[in-house]
């Protein structure tokens, strides 16, 4: 059992992100139902392409995130692709709130949460590594 618990704590970072990058990166991807989640209107194929792409892009990323859970010889790769993935998109963010003003709810939120995952996981990199 506490093997189990320290397996959970261990992966918590990847986990999690995976858990809301995979649906997130679906919403995007899907322009119809992308303006009930976000103030976002698709009205164009350029835009449908791009938010298709980066929808493979965040699915692509939550697989690595998954491979490091089940395969320990990919923990610290996908750890620190998951601080270099959330650290840069709340920095993003960051520029567009100086930039644009701010965002919507769910963005607000999504600073926040790539913040805290990302220091998370930098924590998580730094305990686990030392092992």
């Amino acid at each position: 059992m506490k093997d189990k618990i320290n397996w959970i704590f261990k992966n918590l970072h990847l986990l999690v992100s995976a858990a809301i990058v995979i649906p997130t990166g679906i919403i995007y991807g899907s322009p119809s139902i992308l303006p009930e989640h976000l103030d976002i209107q698709v009205q164009t194929i350029d835009l449908s392409n791009m938010l298709k792409a980066i929808m493979c892009l965040y699915l692509g990323i939550a697989l690595v995130w998954l491979l490091g859970v089940w395969k320990p010889e990919y923990w610290k790769k996908a750890t620190q692709l998951n601080i270099l993935f959330m650290l840069t998109l709340a920095f993003g963010r960051a520029i567009s709130m100086v930039a644009d003003g701010f965002p919507t709810g769910g963005y607000i939120f999504g600073i926040i949460a790539e913040l805290v995952i990302g220091l998370f996981s930098f924590y998580q990199l730094k305990k686990y590594s030392a092992e």
